[in-house]
């Protein structure tokens, strides 16, 4: 990666918008894409997008490793990314060896063919929440949104339909409402925990918009 100073940041949640992230860290570049090995994606009980360690009795090709979109985050906006994930009360930072595809011709996917190079990436992880739950309604939203940048990114459809339509499901067509959109506008510029804003759970921070 040429972003000497910067952080390669695995986005495998609701970044993946790449407008999200745009407005989250307007100085952070889309770099390219990244697999983790040796880790399963879920929904938790908060739900938001995590990742959590995969015993090795239970791996499966489908199953035992999750895609991202990478960024090269500035210290600003890493900053900046680290409150807006609520660390270390939400989501702690992992930096862990993935395998990483450096993107090529703007709007062209990556070649996921092509031979990787190992690369540390910084990993937003809840280790406190690692229980399969259902995803807010705004989140669909926002996923959504993430699946469609992701796919046409080069990220597999395979792993799309095995592993995150698992709890994300597809639009079908219906008009979202007013209200999800509105929430799902401002939760992508501006996070907070929709359940302390709902006053449903007690969350120490602001939240995760992973």
């Amino acid at each position: 990666m040429s972003h000497s100073s910067s952080t390669l940041y695995f986005a495998y949640g609701s970044n993946l918008w790449l407008a999200q992230m745009a407005r989250r860290c307007p100085s952070s570049p889309y770099t390219g894409l990244a697999r983790l090995h040796g880790y399963y994606w879920l929904i938790n009980s908060r739900g938001y997008a995590n990742v959590a360690k995969l015993p090795n009795t239970l791996e499966t090709p489908d199953t035992s490793h999750v895609w991202a979109l990478t960024y090269a985050l500035t210290p600003a906006d890493e900053a900046a990314l680290d409150i807006n994930e609520g660390v270390p009360h939400a989501y702690e930072k992992a930096y862990v060896s993935a395998d990483y595809w450096p993107a090529g011709w703007a709007d062209e996917p990556v070649d996921i063919t092509l031979p990787t190079v190992q690369c540390e990436v910084l990993v937003y992880i809840d280790r406190k929440r690692t229980v399969p739950d259902v995803p807010r309604k705004e989140y669909v939203y926002r996923m959504n949104r993430g699946v469609a940048d992701a796919l046409a990114c080069g990220v597999p459809e395979t792993y799309v339909e095995r592993v995150i339509r698992g709890f994300i499901p597809a639009e079908d067509g219906k008009e979202v409402g007013e209200e999800v959109l509105t929430l799902a506008g401002r939760q992508a510029g501006n996070f907070r925990d929709a359940r302390e804003a709902e006053a449903r759970i007690e969350v120490k921070s602001t939240g995760s918009g992973e």
